[in-house]
């Protein structure tokens, strides 16, 4: 099951070979939401893996992102306990516009009008045929 989430990238970490197969490299997204009145906001922790690392390189931190993600689990255990994980496996990474909504409304609507003609492709009035009976 995927997942999206957007926010502001508040931080990006360096690339861990974690092992000889496996390497990943994390980054912190800021959610922030507003309800009753009172706002909260996450610090979110993603994983990006294997040749998905380099995904987060063209985005800077402070920039607002939209995040798709899948959670994935996994249970480890060592020295006779058992542990279990919880990762946000991000497979794709999109900038948000950073205009207001109306201005993005307005752009919407302007880019479905057709264009208006040009005066310069009308002929001028007295070089028009007058065939109107009144």
């Amino acid at each position: 099951m995927s997942y999206e989430l957007q926010g502001k990238l508040i931080e990006k970490f360096d690339t861990q070979q974690v092992s000889e197969k496996f390497k990943k490299r994390e980054f912190v997204v800021e959610k922030r939401e507003t309800t009753g009145g009172r706002e909260f906001v996450d610090t979110i922790k993603f994983q990006l893996t294997q040749d998905r690392c380099d995904l987060i390189d063209p985005y800077k931190t402070g920039e607002e992102v939209k995040v798709n993600f899948n959670i994935k689990g996994n249970r480890w255990e060592g020295n006779g306990r058992v542990n279990y994980f919880t990762n946000l496996d991000v497979w794709k990474i999109e900038r948000v516009s950073s205009d207001n909504p109306d201005e993005q409304m307005q752009k919407s609507n302007d880019s479905n009008k057709p264009p208006m003609p040009d005066n310069n492709d009308m002929p001028p009035l007295d070089d028009q045929d007058d065939d109107l009976p009144f």
